[in-house]
């Protein structure tokens, strides 16, 4: 019985060691939908200032926003991953460019 025991008390181990593994703890998220949206952004700036819908100084504004914003994502990005905070400042700065870029675009 003895042995019964130990044999349990070590198959239970392992099933909970797996799933432990299994669970999802922090995770990376999307990096890609970080580089999308920039890029979509920088599209919109450079379409908006190419049909003079924003003049150079505007540009260089919305150009000057989205430093920032690669300049923080090489930062988070630093030890190797994005995480859940790190993600979402992200995606608001992303947010407020965009709102950058249709005001500028608006008052033109």
């Amino acid at each position: 019985m003895h042995t019964t025991l130990k044999s349990a008390i070590a198959a239970a181990a392992t099933v909970l060691s797996l799933a432990a593994a299994a669970a999802p703890g922090p995770r990376d998220f999307d990096p890609g939908a970080i580089d999308q949206r920039q890029a979509r952004q920088s599209q919109r700036i450079e379409r908006a200032f190419d049909r003079g819908d924003i003049d150079r100084q505007q540009l260089r504004s919305l150009r000057r926003t989205q430093r920032e914003i690669a300049r923080a994502e090489a930062q988070f990005r630093a030890d190797g991953r994005i995480g859940r905070f790190e993600f979402g400042h992200l995606m608001a700065m992303l947010d407020r460019a965009d709102e950058q870029i249709r005001q500028v675009r608006r008052s033109g």
